[in-house]
């Protein structure tokens, strides 16, 4: 026989610490954005886009031994070396298809406006489609992950955030697509785009999703929905 044991824990607290967890908190979020700004202003400075390239790497190898020597996690480096990767492979993609320097130096903030592009269009199809995505965080602790969808309440909730933390995205593609692609173009100088973009990307990066943190924190407060997980009922004998 099993039965239903509320706990004291609401959705809106629930989804306060798993939004903590997978943003890593104020220094994941600079962890993320300083290997881009080094990026940045080595290629401005030396116009040596592989010196650029390695200086990236190895200050997010340092926030990654000083992660290791702390013994905390090491996700949110290893997500920001995985964004070098990413961006080293389309320079050199750009360089194998003839792409001069400026065009490769471009090349390494593609990765990061096609993600940003999905990640908007993902998170507002959940919503569309009725299914939002931090609904999904709600039960994976539950231990039932489409029991939230049945309460509408939670459905609009979850709506609601899954929205907020989509907006970031929305906004950097609105504003860094168009200056790539004017950079790509010829209309603006490739030093300016990429300078503007390094820029962007870093100012764009935590700043906006604090700003999203706080909207869901303001929404989250503002209401106190019960949050139940199943579990088995003592055993009478």
């Amino acid at each position: 026989m099993s039965g239903v044991v509320p706990t004291a824990e609401t959705v809106e607290s629930l989804v306060r610490r798993q939004l903590g967890q997978a943003l890593g908190g104020r220094r994941g979020m600079i962890e993320a954005a300083v290997p881009t700004l080094t990026f940045t202003v080595f290629w401005l400075t030396t116009r040596n886009l592989d010196l650029a390239l390695v200086a990236s790497v190895g200050v997010a190898v340092v926030e990654l031994a000083a992660r290791l020597v702390q013994r905390s996690t090491v996700k949110f480096c290893v997500n920001a070396l995985v964004g070098i990767g990413l961006g080293w492979f389309f320079v050199h993609l750009a360089a194998s298809r003839g792409g001069s320097a400026d065009d490769q130096a471009l090349a390494y903030f593609l990765p990061g406006l096609i993600y940003n592009t999905a990640y908007a269009a993902v998170f507002g199809l959940t919503c569309v489609i009725g299914w939002p995505v931090v609904g999904f965080m709600i039960g994976s602790v539950t231990g039932d992950p489409t029991a939230w969808h049945d309460d509408r309440q939670v459905v609009r909730l979850c709506t609601r955030l899954t929205l907020l933390l989509m907006l970031p995205c929305a906004a950097r593609m609105a504003v860094q697509g168009p200056i790539w692609l004017a950079g790509h173009s010829g209309s603006l100088s490739a030093d300016t785009a990429v300078a503007t973009l390094g820029i962007l990307k870093v100012a764009m990066g935590w700043p906006l999703q604090l700003a999203a943190l706080g909207a869901m924190s303001w929404l989250l407060g503002r209401n106190h929905t019960p949050l139940e997980t199943v579990s088995p009922a003592p055993d009478p004998g």
